[in-house]
């Protein structure tokens, strides 16, 4: 028998992976009686499920009427990008001494073996431009590279920035012709340097990450 707890994660995983797939787009209206009946379940844990959704600013809830789909704007993003900045280089850039911040906890060689193989995966699909396996596989990569930081508050936090930004990106890279060469792919090196305790290497990746981010998202937005 499924517990409520557990059913209740699992149709918010559901319903989080369909607005990431952009099957339930930027301000789309349900209520909470539509989706027990697509899932086929009561109404209790729906409702359970789309309020931790809301909590982590994928779904507006409005009274009386069900729930929207939380539309970003580029502001946003540009915000999103900010904020993720500041966390990261805080921990990979270090001190005046050049060395990381004393919050990562370098793991052994089964984890970073591990974080390899996402980095390897989420760079092929990157440099193929296969957007449904890169995000799932880049979800994967930076939540697994933020699991070095002993600290599941930061952790959590860096996550649901991933979330939010694939958000908003994904409806506006679907209607490109070729993506193929155009997303970011230096999950590898930026392992490589992490792995070597290399801050500056790792500051210098982010840097870059960033900066390709706002400038892809600035020209889909013009365009």
């Amino acid at each position: 028998m499924i517990k409520r707890s557990t059913l209740r994660s699992q149709i918010a995983t559901a319903l989080r992976d369909e607005i990431l797939a952009g099957r339930l787009p930027a301000g789309r209206q349900f209520t909470v009686k539509e989706i027990a009946e697509q899932f086929g379940v009561s109404a209790t844990p729906v409702r359970e499920a789309l309020v931790d959704l809301a909590a982590q600013g994928l779904l507006d809830e409005e009274h009386h009427r069900g729930f929207r789909v939380h539309e970003f704007t580029l502001d946003d993003y540009r915000a999103m990008v900010r904020a993720r900045a500041l966390v990261l280089n805080g921990l990979f850039h270090g001190g005046p001494s050049g060395r990381p911040s004393d919050e990562i906890h370098f793991p052994g060689p089964e984890a970073v073996a591990s974080v390899r193989r996402r980095a390897e995966a989420a760079e092929r699909a990157a440099q193929a431009g296969d957007l449904d396996v890169l995000i799932g596989y880049d979800l994967r990569f930076w939540k697994e590279l933020g699991g070095l930081v002993g600290n599941p508050y930061l952790c959590e936090f860096l996550d649901r920035l991933r979330v939010q930004s694939w958000v908003f990106t994904v409806p506006a890279l679907r209607r490109q012709r070729r993506l193929a060469g155009r997303l970011w792919a230096g999950h590898r090196e930026l392992v490589d340097a992490v792995e070597a305790r290399d801050a500056e290497a790792a500051h210098r990746l982010i840097a870059a990450y960033n900066a390709h981010a706002l400038a892809l998202a600035e020209e889909l937005a013009a365009s």
